[in-house]
């Protein structure tokens, strides 16, 4: 024979082994590579385990992320709350104190209206 048979060429990844003595004539068994086939086997394992890992890191990462920002929204919520209250109090404190002002300003004579122009003729 010149080079590899046409099952040869066709299939790198099995190792031929003859039944017979006569090569030529003798059917064939073909049993894959151990050597060959286990690295790329691991390697796709490894590389299949390394996308994982990363995959697994980035949900964890955006969980994360998720939670913490839960909380920033849980402060400021309760930030917002405390503040409408504090502001309700200050217009109801300001309505008093614009009542008690109004009071004492129509009781003094010092801010009584008069009628400048009658009390001149």
């Amino acid at each position: 024979m010149d080079g590899p048979s046409k099952e040869e060429e066709e299939d790198s990844t099995f190792t031929n082994i003859s039944l017979a003595d006569d090569i030529d004539q003798s059917p064939r068994i073909l049993y894959p590579r151990s050597k060959s086939l286990l690295p790329k086997m691991m390697n796709a394992d490894m590389d299949v385990d390394a996308e994982n890992q990363v995959e697994l890191e980035e949900k964890t990462r955006l969980i994360n992320q998720v939670l913490e920002l839960q909380h920033t929204l849980e402060d400021l919520s309760a930030r917002v709350d405390a503040v409408k209250e504090e502001n309700l109090k200050l217009k109801s404190e300001n309505q008093v104190l614009g009542q008690y002002i109004e009071n004492l300003m129509s009781a003094s004579s010092v801010f009584q209206t008069t009628d400048t122009k009658s009390k001149r003729k």
